[in-house]
């Protein structure tokens, strides 16, 4: 196996919150570094960053990346060598079995922690479930004579996912609906049936990071488009998908996740029809397309909540679209209740890839949401007037105290995209994490190496924890000093 080397943005993201705990910061960066090499995180012959360069991205001095680099030379579990840097040692404990592809976003890494007074501002989701969620379960009755395994997921689920998109214009067969545990494993199953190895896959620049993940574990190749105020550059876009006929193409067109960009109608028309033309697989990933702050119930929609409303309309109008969507964040994250919308001969091989992995989505979860999809609108309307107040909270303590970071008002979604005014958001967050708040730094959403100065920040958490989090936020940022800008970040990662 070659050598592969570990950059700075990435190995920063797989350290994770290594300066929670006691002691001596060296000891710390050193027991987390330790347990990456154990676990085979950092396989033998992995070139590690230089000091400065590290100590830099951490936001701590460089007698603290000696040390910690020193402590496990000394254990013989890296070797440094003037000229050639340092290296995890060929002899470095390691697990027999071959090591899986893992996440080294810090999104999901955070997520592993163990609890500590750490604000979580890294993952977007609601902090709790609403009320008609545990009634629905109280009423729940499951069903007679049913062994439990439906891999396309229940009907009355599929049927009633399809009645929300024949709502907004877009006829919908139940054969056309696949249901899974959340809109993780749809993307994951979409990229194990579309991708192999070497296949190209354009990708919007900043993106949802958990994507980039899933398209990494295929070995995919990224074909980044830049996003601005108003979208994907669709010009760019077209003219990737005319010069290298991408196995597939992931857009989030409707309060993009990171920057909040909502694309126009004709924009959307236009990437519809050239992708369809050329014949590209086009995902629309809809997982907060329901979240337009300019929704009230009023805009037409039926009872069910289907209508995202006139001004936001589904990609899936304008052409053959496969659309991901789930419940996580209208309804809970813990609702692991996700589906597809495609062509019915798509939707039914990834049916039966699903049943390799795990034969159906949880039954009752599903009865649930079916529950929770007849009367969408009640449950969609509270969780907006709560993300349209956590919005305002947000904007107004980040001008309180924060005033030299930037971002446009969001429309629609559950976060802000911050722009720093000078260094970048790793080493930012890397200093954050020791005021005890986590965030989520540009870099590690973009396949283009862009975005070091943003952060992703959400507006779910309650008025006091969002303000003690800007607090802390505000100390962290009167202590930083910012070092030379951090090199590109890498899709590839340093994972196999």
């Amino acid at each position: 196996m070659e050598p592969i080397d570990a950059s700075v943005t990435d190995l920063t993201a797989r350290l994770g919150r290594w300066s929670a705990g006691r002691g001596p910061l060296y000891l710390l960066l050193a027991a987390r570094l330790r347990r990456l090499i154990d676990e085979a995180a950092l396989p033998p012959g992995t070139l590690l960053p230089p000091d400065r360069r590290l100590a830099q991205a951490l936001s701590v001095g460089r007698t603290t990346v000696v040390a910690a680099y020193d402590t496990l030379r000394q254990e013989g579990r890296l070797v440094r060598r003037q000229g050639s840097g340092t290296r995890v040692a060929r002899a470095a404990l390691a697990p027999e079995t071959p090591r899986v592809t893992e996440t080294s976003n810090p999104m999901f890494l955070h997520l592993l922690e163990a609890p500590d007074d750490v604000i979580l501002l890294s993952c977007a989701a609601p902090t709790q479930p609403p009320p008609a969620l545990a009634e629905a379960y109280r009423t729940l009755v499951l069903p007679d004579g049913d062994i439990g395994y439906h891999p396309a997921g229940l009907a009355v689920l599929r049927t009633a996912v399809a009645g929300r998109y024949a709502a907004r214009g877009v006829p919908t067969e139940p054969g056309q609906i696949l249901v899974t545990t959340g809109a993780q494993q749809a993307l994951s199953l979409l990229a194990r049936l579309l991708l192999a190895p070497g296949d190209g896959v354009l990708v919007e620049a900043p993106t949802y990071p958990g994507a980039l993940d899933l398209f990494r574990e295929t070995a995919a190749v990224p074909l980044p488009v830049a996003v601005g105020p108003d979208g994907l550059d669709v010009t760019e876009a077209v003219r990737v998908m005319e010069d290298h006929r991408p196995s597939l193409a992931y857009v989030v067109a409707r309060f993009h996740n990171p920057t909040g960009a909502v694309l126009p109608p004709l924009a959307g028309r236009r990437l519809v029809e050239a992708a369809n033309a050329l014949g590209v697989p086009l995902i629309d990933d809809e997982v907060l397309g329901d979240l337009a702050f300019d929704t009230d119930g009023t805009d037409g929609a039926d009872d069910t909540g289907g209508s995202p409303g006139p001004s936001h309309p589904s990609l899936s109008s304008y052409g053959e679209v496969i659309a991901v969507g789930s419940l996580s964040k209208v309804v809970w994250g813990g609702l692991r209740i996700g589906w597809v919308r495609g062509p019915a001969p798509l939707v039914s091989r990834l049916a039966r890839l699903k049943a390799l992995h795990d034969l159906g989505s949880d039954v009752a979860s599903q009865l649930v949401a079916a529950r929770l999809l007849d009367g969408f609108a009640a449950v969609r309307d509270a969780r907006l007037r709560d993300l349209r107040a956590g919005h305002a909270h947000l904007r107004a303590e980040l001008a309180r105290l924060l005033p030299s970071w930037s971002c446009a008002p969001a429309t629609g979604g559950q976060t802000l995209w911050v722009r720093l005014p000078h260094g970048d958001g790793v080493s930012f967050a890397q200093l954050a994490l020791r005021h005890g708040v986590a965030v989520l730094p540009g870099a590690t959403t973009d396949a283009l190496g862009g975005s070091v100065r943003h952060l992703r920040l959400p507006f779910l958490l309650p008025p006091e924890v969002l303000t003690e989090a800007v607090v802390r936020l505000a100390a962290a940022w009167a202590e930083y000093t910012p070092g030379p800008a951090p090199e590109r970040a890498s899709l590839r990662g340093i994972t196999l």
